[in-house]
């Protein structure tokens, strides 16, 4: 039973950081290389991983989507440790209205104007941090979803994830105070419960044996043995 308990808790914990990776903003060190619009069909089931900032967007079996080339500097950790190696990256540019999930971005055209204004070429290359998120995924033609973009001073910039920090440490936060909460439940709810139940039964075995031990004690008196 307990490894059931703790399968499905794994479970569960494992979609939940799946989505939470998806969902929570990530930074990317990049250098803008073209941007561009092209029209994407939306009539299969990958339009998941297209927005649909409002229920026009959800209608459409195909509609313009603005996407932004980029040079990335990869890293390990999720950005925390950065490398040497560089590698492309390309992101939609795309509003999420008031919807799913709640970044409430509808400045597509000013971004769009923002990433246009850091081209730049290896030669004389002008550096920035893309907040996004969502996967890349060639194969399902899935694009991470840009929400912001900020010029920086080099390819090397401290960026500190303040929002996922705050969000992870709320999170653990809420756990253990309803961690707390269940065991303190428990202790005074449950667990006398049990032992009320457990006394009850004890009384009934105990009742039980002393009514065998009189009927033998009966059959005795009639039978002689």
């Amino acid at each position: 039973m307990r490894i059931i308990k703790n399968t499905i808790l794994a479970v569960v914990a494992l979609i939940l950081l799946v989505i939470a990776h998806y969902t929570l903003p990530q930074h990317d060190v990049v250098r803008v290389v073209n941007t561009y619009q092209e029209r994407q069909d939306l009539a299969d089931w990958t339009r998941i991983f297209w927005s649909n900032p409002d229920d026009q967007s959800g209608t459409l079996v195909n509609r313009d989507v603005q996407f932004i080339q980029t040079v990335r500097k990869k890293s390990y950790l999720f950005g925390f440790i950065p490398r040497d190696k560089e590698g492309v990256m390309v992101y939609r540019n795309e509003d999420t209205g008031w919807r799913w999930p709640p970044y409430f971005k509808f400045d597509t055209a000013s971004l769009q104007t923002e990433a246009d204004d850091l081209r730049s070429t290896p030669e004389n290359p002008k550096w920035a941090v893309i907040t996004h998120y969502g996967w890349r995924n060639e194969l399902f033609s899935a694009f991470p979803n840009a929400v912001a973009i900020k010029p920086v001073d080099g390819p090397r910039p401290t960026v500190i994830p303040w929002f996922n920090i705050l969000f992870f440490v709320v999170v653990i936060t809420l756990l253990l105070f309803i961690r707390a909460m269940w065991r303190q439940f428990r202790e005074r709810t449950i667990d006398p419960a049990l032992e009320d139940t457990r006394d009850a039964w004890e009384k009934v075995d105990d009742y039980a044996d002393a009514q065998r031990g009189k009927a033998r004690s009966w059959w005795r008196s009639w039978t002689g043995r």
